[in-house]
């Protein structure tokens, strides 16, 4: 049976919560045949998120009217000043979004591009923050687009010389009245990697290029966040991935001093001033605090989603935890299909693992979609599991999720389940046409 927010509160205070592994499943909405090693995509909150999202839902149509003029403010300020403490921010620097492609957008349209302008992206950049890219560079003024390829594995140290190489290539300089922007990934989605991204925003700010840090790993899963020391120009983070907030919510910091830059929140809000009459106020929190009705349930229960953490013992449990399942759980599937880990120090390894798929190699044998059809169905259908599956380097790879939810046995259910996958496709498809769509498998 539920228990209410109220009753889950005085649990808290007088239980200590199971331990971590199958134990703590009962509290999410998960079904217990089902092994998730995908939290990453998706996230999924816990029961406690769920009930105080319902019952503030029922709170909302008992009086629409009363929430949305006098009673979401007081609690929109409180989950922006929770997370603001916990990434080390003002919480006058932190505005809630929908998720981190909206932030990256955000940022992006609010720039004043202007002819001769650079965007640096990276090869492995979000897909759909590479099509915005893509876009702005189809539309006027066509900023220059300039990408740096990054293939793993490879070094911290690699990939910083390689970026400052990037940003002082002879074809990407720019006269004074220019701007250059990168946009930089904090743990790529797939692979999933930890860049050095504190490092790389170093290196931006001394070559004079504005960053934007699409962390949207980050928060709930990148322990000891400080954002006033690191300094991004713009940095946006899913909580509903790491964090255990509903779906969809995303924190999107602007720094007291690029706030100016962001002259309308993305729908433009009824609170927008023209820029002549804002007399140096960038009207900033007004617009993003109102632009649209929308379900605010997923950002007003941020605070239960941290009290839940708490609960089960803060941000360092949570993620030593969680970073030592996914060393353990990605050894072994390396050791049991005979393949290898992408990294295998763990250095760049936090709560994601990649390991190569025991599937034939796509130089010898292609995937159109019947086939990954196929590979879906038999996950998440027939044998009740989920790995992200994904193209790097010319080899397909696994990125396994480890969450306080998860065990070792779900590591040895998913890497059984690949296995006969691998058998049987080859067994089933044979020779496949040539098809790109294994360049499109979900993340």
């Amino acid at each position: 049976m539920t228990l209410t927010s109220a009753e889950y509160k005085e649990l808290y205070a007088k239980e200590a919560p199971p331990p971590f592994g199958k134990e703590l499943k009962k509290y999410f909405g998960l079904d217990p045949e089902y092994a998730n090693l995908n939290h990453g995509s998706y996230g999924t909150p816990p029961t406690p998120v769920s009930q105080a999202a319902y019952e503030l839902s029922q709170e909302i149509e008992r009086n629409p009217d009363k929430f949305h003029r006098i009673t979401y403010m007081p609690k929109l300020i409180e989950s922006r000043a929770q997370l603001a403490k916990l990434i080390g921010a003002h919480t006058d620097e932190c505005v809630l979004v929908n998720n981190a492609t909206t932030g990256v957008y955000t940022v992006l349209r609010n720039i004043d591009w202007e002819e001769g302008d650079v965007l640096f992206a990276l090869s492995t950049t979000y897909a759909a923050v590479a099509k915005q890219v893509k876009y702005l560079a189809d539309i006027k003024p066509h900023p220059k687009i300039s990408a740096m390829p990054l293939v793993f594995p490879t070094t911290h140290e690699k990939i910083l010389e390689d970026f400052r190489a990037c940003l002082r290539a002879a074809d990407v300089q720019v006269s004074p009245n220019n701007k250059r922007v990168v946009i930089i990934d904090s743990i790529i989605s797939n692979p999933g990697i930890l860049l050095p991204w504190k490092e790389m925003v170093k290196i931006s700010r001394e070559e004079g290029v504005y960053s934007i840090v699409d962390a949207a790993h980050s928060i709930g899963q990148e322990v000891d966040i400080d954002l006033e020391a690191a300094k991004p120009d713009f940095w946006v983070s899913n909580c509903h991935k790491w964090l255990f907030s509903r779906r969809s919510c995303a924190v999107l910091y602007i720094p007291f001093r690029n706030q100016h830059l962001i002259k309308t929140s993305i729908p433009t809000s009824e609170y927008y001033k023209p820029l002549a009459e804002r007399d140096g106020d960038p009207n900033i929190l007004a617009q993003f605090e109102w632009n649209g009705t929308i379900d605010f349930t997923a950002y007003l229960t941020i605070p239960d989603a941290l009290a839940f953490r708490q609960w089960l013992g803060g941000e360092h449990k949570i993620n030593a935890y969680c970073h030592s399942l996914a060393l353990q759980g990605g050894k072994y599937l390396a050791e049991l299909w005979g393949t290898e880990l992408m990294d295998p120090e763990g250095t760049q390894t936090l709560n994601m693992v990649n390991v190569r798929l025991p599937l034939p190699s796509p130089s010898t044998f292609t995937y159109p979609p019947t086939v990954v059809k196929y590979v879906h169905t038999q996950l998440l259908v027939v044998h009740k599991v989920y790995s992200a599956w994904f193209l790097h380097n010319g080899e397909l790879w696994t990125r396994c999720s480890a969450q306080v939810f998860n065990d070792i046995s779900d590591f040895e259910r998913v890497g059984k389940v690949w296995l006969d996958i691998a058998k049987d496709i080859t067994q089933k498809f044979g020779e496949q046409a040539n098809d790109k769509d294994v360049n499109q498998l979900a993340s």
